[in-house]
């Protein structure tokens, strides 16, 4: 068995589905790429803060537009079968009705994750390694915690060549793909922005 079989645990969606079942309720599991994470439930106030910035600004915007598009956060999957993926960004955007009884989306338009130490590597290598892969998503956004820093990644005619880098409280994220333009005040209210 070679030495990343020992270090981490394997396994196609499928199975990871029927693992979920005896999931304990204090621990999120993700399956990045096949590969298993296991992660304490619970984060800083700030990010749960910013989470719901994030969200309920985005969902304010969709329903004032009359959009079709809407958010989940932190406990809706996304899951990709040909990718071995199930993971829970921080926020999530699809675009399109769901039908009754969904648990995940497979064509995300937008994704966000908040950035803390224990999880930045994560969200900017092994995530993005598997984000980049989905046809349907158009955004990929990492917001931090501590500062007003924002990184997006953008897709461009098909492929991801758009890159920007988002400054303080003045600063505005345009998501061009959702029609939906988030001032950095926003986002982060009652975290840096008061």
């Amino acid at each position: 068995m070679g030495r990343a079989s020992q270090l981490f645990e394997m396994m196609a969606l499928d199975d990871f589905e029927e693992l979920l079942a005896d999931k304990p309720s204090n621990e999120r599991w993700e399956l990045i790429g096949g590969r298993v994470v296991r992660m304490m439930v619970g984060a800083r106030w700030e990010h749960g803060r910013i989470v719901q910035n994030i969200a309920t600004s985005l969902e304010s915007g969709f329903r004032a537009a009359g959009s079709s598009c809407q958010t989940f956060t932190e406990t809706f999957y996304m899951k990709s079968r040909p990718l071995d993926a199930a993971m829970l960004p921080d926020v999530l955007v699809v675009c399109g009705d769901l039908e009754p009884g969904t648990t995940s989306v497979d064509n995300p338009t937008v994704l966000f994750e908040v950035l803390s130490p224990g999880t930045e590597a994560r969200d900017r290598f092994e995530k993005w390694s598997v984000y980049q892969q989905l046809g349907s998503l158009q955004h990929y956004v990492l917001v931090a915690r501590d500062r007003a820093h924002i990184e997006v990644f953008d897709r461009v005619d098909g492929a991801w060549t758009g890159f920007r880098v988002l400054e303080g409280l003045d600063a505005t994220l345009d998501l061009a793909a959702i029609q939906a333009a988030l001032p950095l005040r926003d986002i982060y209210y009652r975290v840096i922005a008061r």
